[in-house]
């Protein structure tokens, strides 16, 4: 494929797999209208995809959303939606993993600089290609457990260590006037050393 230069590149329908617009994005076809969907590309920013998902999710009228991507961008979408649901406790998870047609369109190179681009039509290739792709779910509703896939909401997360480490440092804190009354006491004059300057006096 040296010879040739990738010009576009089209998803392929498949059927029921195909993923499209609407209320029903990819296999999860019983969605509520207001769900939210969200295609993660291969260079799409996490950043701006979970601004805008915290910000969707964060309205009592969207109940549910839907990361999805395909090829490199597969890993993407799972961090994605693992990033999700530590924002926001209490999600139930269903993940789907299957594969789509992806139709690459190719063409030849011109075959040097001497000869003009437009001295003869340049050949076309098609390829047909299958990807995987990754759908995740994540809905503030219950969902059927009995469906693959499905993944309960994970534990709250644990309280913050920082009540503990405030109470170490108070205690230590409370720990150094002590030393510096130790201090103080150190530098007063024992009994033995007050009677002896009374008796240099006498004498």
């Amino acid at each position: 494929m040296e010879n040739f230069r990738k010009v576009r590149s089209e998803e392929a329908p498949a059927g029921s797999g195909a993923e499209g617009g609407g209320a029903a994005p990819g296999p999860f076809a019983d969605l509520a209208p207001g769900a939210v969907h969200m295609r993660v590309k291969e260079g799409s920013k996490i950043r701006n995809l979970l601004a805008f998902a915290t910000a969707s999710m964060a309205q009592p009228a969207t109940r549910a959303i839907v990361f999805s991507g395909c090829g490199r961008a597969t890993t993407k979408t799972v961090t994605c939606a693992e990033i999700l649901k530590r924002r926001q406790a209490g999600l139930h998870q269903v993940t789907r993993l299957r594969y789509r047609s992806v139709r690459e369109v190719w063409q030849s190179l011109p075959p040097g600089p001497a000869r003009a681009p437009a001295a003869a039509p340049a050949a076309s290739l098609s390829v047909l290609k299958n990807v995987p792709s990754l759908a995740i779910l994540l809905s503030k509703d219950a969902l059927d457990p009995r469906q693959p896939g499905y993944q309960p909401p994970g534990p709250d997360p644990a309280p913050s260590a920082a009540p503990a480490a405030a109470q170490t440092t108070s205690k230590r804190s409370l720990g150094d006037p002590a030393a510096g009354g130790g201090a103080a006491k150190r530098s007063q004059p024992g009994p033995g050393a007050g009677d002896a300057g009374h008796a240099g006096r006498t004498a």
